[in-house]
């Protein structure tokens, strides 16, 4: 048995009985959906036409949003039907990431995530889903694709078909017959929040937390037109070329999007990119030491591996207060450790992160106490374990299927590099602050050095490489030419790289060493707040 739904765009009147549906089924609030009809507008006046699209989740095969929870909060059941539990959920919104089609949300009521389930409890009572149920034209149907005598059997195997971003590998169950490629592709059509009967552009759910208070009203809209067909009006009458340009305005020449879903907003933060940087110092810092230890190029002082250890365990508590804080269920943070899912790098990474801060305050005991022998394997084992904490968020990022940025193959050095720029300026600071050996100062210079140079490197490649897929261009022309161009080249480029880099080389005083230091972290946050920020602007439905 294997549920899925055909959406017969041939059909569809846009008339959003289904939405309206579920939202009564299902109790969903304001502000959030689980079904929405997708309207765009095609084509030059007077040829035109308007397109509906009902989304929700494709309850895919291969569904990343259940690969990537944490907590088995969402799950597969036998029938294929993709289905979720509240009580497990804590809010991570890593499933959100992972979905490519925009299909979950942030409940404001209870701060956990949701979607449509297929109506699962009507389902299991012999009924079918209630969108199917309203659906005046019979538009939606939904059925055993597995039995060969079903409508939506018979449907899929007599009608051509089509599926939402089949590139993605999810397979998904969700397929519409006469589907058309800008109402069903996103980057089609423009994401503007200029909309029929929305006045909620400014962010919902998660993002708002507040979509209760906000009063419905259609003058977004119309002071939207009229602004953008005011150049062409005199005195409140069009002219006769300022009608016909005021048409294109409205109906527009190219596809374009008059209705969708709110938007959801950035939902990995400031509190992700903060927790990427201080992950990266602690696991970096430590992993500085090893190297000049396990290779002999310097011996560390007792001193300095107190700083070391120090350092490493201070980050990796803000690392874990960051980590929560970004929770929407903050409550729940230890269901990561106590009902883990193990398929998902989120989980991998929390194991991680405790094994390491328990290895460090081993290792500090060792400072108290002779370990002997004992403390060397200590040691290696830290290091592999803090390589594993600077780089797992690349492969969580990875598992999030819906953003295509994060999908680089080198993101995991990415990570690493930053991990070892940033343990080197750490303990640069600390050599100012206590005092230490002209060896000590060489070799974190020449580390942060050769650190920046491979950092460029991996930019560059990131950035001018063939990108694949049309998400991943967009998102690198608004790094190196749109609304973080700035901060890109002024913050990263030429703070955090290009001067320290230079200082280092041609420098040799403390107060130079002080000062590329604190411009290398101050570029690798920069660095992370773009990388994690960045992707999310693109609209996946």
């Amino acid at each position: 048995m294997k549920y899925g739904f055909v959406i017969d765009n041939r059909k569809c009147i846009g008339c959003h009985a289904c939405t309206t549906a579920c939202k009564s089924e299902h109790q969903v609030p304001v502000g959030v959906n689980r079904t929405w009809v997708k309207q765009v507008e095609k084509g030059e006046f007077p040829n035109s036409r308007r397109l509906f699209s009902v989304m929700r989740c494709n309850h895919c095969t291969d569904a990343p949003c259940v690969e990537i929870c944490p907590t088995e909060a969402l799950n597969i059941r036998e029938d294929g039907i993709v289905d979720f539990d509240k009580d497990r959920c804590i809010g991570c919104k890593s499933c959100m990431q992972a979905c490519p089609y925009d299909a979950l949300y942030i409940d404001p009521q209870t701060n956990t995530a949701a979607k449509c389930n297929y109506c699962a409890h009507r389902i299991d009572v012999g009924l079918e889903p209630a969108c199917v149920n309203v659906c005046p034209e019979h538009a939606i149907i939904s059925g055993d694709m597995d039995d060969s005598n079903s409508e939506i059997s018979l449907l899929l195997s007599r009608q051509q078909v089509s599926v939402r971003k089949p590139e993605k590998g999810t397979n998904p169950n969700l397929f519409y017959i006469d589907g058309d490629e800008a109402s069903l592709n996103p980057s089609m059509t423009e994401k503007t929040g200029e909309y029929f009967w929305n006045s909620q552009t400014l962010g919902v759910g998660h993002f708002a937390k507040e979509a209760e208070k906000m009063a419905f009203t259609n003058g977004d809209v119309i002071t939207a037109v009229l602004e953008a067909t005011s150049e062409y009006t005199t005195a409140g009458n069009l002219a006769a070329n300022g009608a016909k340009k005021s048409i294109d305005v409205v109906m527009g020449k190219e596809a374009r999007r008059i209705y969708d879903t709110p938007n959801k907003g950035i939902l990995w933060g400031w509190e992700v990119s903060a927790y990427v940087w201080t992950k990266a110092i602690s696991a970096g810092a430590f992993l500085v030491l090893f190297l000049a230890s396990a290779f002999g190029w310097v011996a560390p002082s007792e001193s300095m591996e107190w700083w070391t250890y120090g350092i490493g365990l201070v980050f990796l508590t803000l690392t874990g207060v960051l980590l929560v804080i970004d929770l929407d269920q903050p409550k729940r943070f230890l269901y990561v450790l106590l009902r883990p899912h193990w398929a998902s790098w989120l989980v991998k990474g929390g194991y991680s992160i405790t094994l390491y801060g328990g290895l460090l305050t081993l290792l500090i005991i060792g400072l108290l106490v002779d370990l002997g022998a004992l403390n060397q394997i200590i040691m290696w084992i830290t290091a592999v374990t803090a390589v594993i904490v600077a780089i797992y968020t690349a492969f969580l990022f990875g598992q999030a299927k819906g953003r295509d940025f994060w999908q680089s193959p080198s993101l995991a050095l990415h990570m690493l590099v930053h991990s070892i720029i940033a343990g080197a300026a750490a303990l640069a600071l600390v050599t100012i602050i206590q005092g230490t050996t002209a060896d000590w100062s060489s070799f974190l210079s020449t580390t942060m050095s050769i650190g920046i140079g491979v950092n460029l490197l991996t930019m560059i490649i990131e950035l001018t490489m063939t990108h694949p897929t049309v998400d991943t261009h967009t998102v690198v022309k608004m790094i190196t030419k749109g609304r973080y161009a700035r901060k890109f080249y002024l913050g990263v480029l030429i703070l955090g790289n290009l001067v320290p880099l230079t200082l280092l080389l041609f420098g040799a005083s403390t107060g130079v060493m002080a000062a590329a230091s604190v411009m290398v972290l101050l570029g690798i946050l920069f660095t992370e707040q773009i990388w994690v920020e960045a992707p999310q602007r693109i609209a996946l439905s």
